[in-house]
């Protein structure tokens, strides 16, 4: 592992550290460090003298705490599942949001909203926005793929078309529920993306449909090195590529499924995350996969910190702080690409 891989991975771990440690801090009504350690220390176990109140204990243990972890496995799990859609897919703008996947789960979710059964089981949103995600992915794949070859082209332009597709039906389910303006409200703070309904229960749901799907992604590390040297390049070493591309899609789908259904739609993570590590630490998925969990949930929790402390005490929408940072990079990206191709 070479020396800047280490520094990579190692300040991708510290930065965690930071982002958890400012988002339990900051925020309407800030905490010292010590007593926030000393609350968090007393909740595991350890024998410390209680000097807090007790609403500090709420907002450390019940508002801030849950709310970090949360962004930080939503973030990890998008950043995870874009870099491993570039790979399968062969494309550099590959990642949920602009693929059309993370509107699919948006579809599944809005149907559990405005059906009521998001009520009848805390797994009921989840499994509708898996559904959703897995059909858009398997969709775009069939469309794009034609004798065992994804057509780089056809595959963003049957995500942009199934992006509009899925937006619109977000669009009629919401203008059909705005006679009731309880559920119409729930459906639009939900769809503009969002922690604020962080808690415990978000991360029972979310925690092991994540850690499922990421340990598929990244067993299949040397996999997608393969597949980025070209589908008869990995047939010729042993891969079955099909097989490998059924269960990516599933692990992906799995992931950005789990992570919209607990914090609404939220683009662009999958697409800047994954390109700036691959200019720090080189395309290797052993290493990029890894980085982009760390670096990739430290995004998010700053992102989110920014969020609700920027004109606070009034809040931010998530997703609004994600596309301001990732529609500019896209473009970048866009431009870019359009240069190498003039050359």
């Amino acid at each position: 592992m070479s020396r800047r891989t280490l520094i990579t991975i190692g300040g991708g771990a510290a930065l965690v550290l930071v982002a958890l440690i400012c988002a339990t801090l900051f925020g309407t009504a800030e905490l010292s460090l010590g007593k926030a350690l000393a609350i968090i220390g007393s909740a595991v176990g350890l024998p410390i003298e209680r000097t807090w109140q007790t609403w500090e204990q709420t907002v450390v243990l019940d508002v801030r705490l849950p709310r970090a972890l949360l962004g930080l496995f939503v973030g990890a799990g998008l950043s995870c599942c874009g870099a491993a859609m570039q790979a399968l897919f062969r494309n550099p703008l590959a990642e949920p949001g602009v693929i059309g996947v993370s509107s699919g789960a948006a579809v599944g979710g809005v149907c559990a909203i405005f059906l009521g059964w998001a009520s009848l089981s805390p797994w009921i949103l989840p499994l509708l926005a898996f559904v959703g995600a897995l059909v858009t992915t398997w969709t775009i794949y069939v469309v794009a793929s034609r004798r065992g070859h994804v057509d780089v082209g056809v595959l963003l332009l049957a995500g942009v078309a199934l992006a509009a597709l899925n937006g619109s039906l977000v669009s009629f389910l919401l203008s059909l529920s705005l006679a009731d303006w309880r559920i119409s409200t729930s459906i639009l703070q939900w769809t503009l993306g969002g922690l604020d309904s962080a808690g415990w229960e978000q991360l029972k749901v979310l925690l092991p449909i994540s850690l499922a799907g990421l340990a598929v992604i990244v067993a299949h590390a040397r996999e997608m090195d393969l597949l980025l040297m070209g589908e008869v390049h990995a047939y010729s070493v042993g891969v079955d590529v099909s097989q490998v591309r059924r269960r990516l899609i599933v692990a992906t789908s799995a992931v950005a499924g789990a992570a919209v259904a607990v914090a609404g739609p939220i683009g662009f993570v999958g697409l800047v995350i994954p390109h700036i590590l691959r200019l720090l630490v080189g395309p290797a998925h052993r290493v990029l996969l890894p980085a982009s969990l760390l670096i990739g949930g430290a995004f998010l929790v700053f992102a989110d910190l920014i969020a609700r402390t920027l004109i606070r005490p009034e809040e931010i929408r998530l997703g609004v702080i994600t596309a301001l940072v990732g529609a500019p990079f896209f473009l970048f990206l866009l431009i870019r690409g359009r240069r190498e191709l003039s050359v």
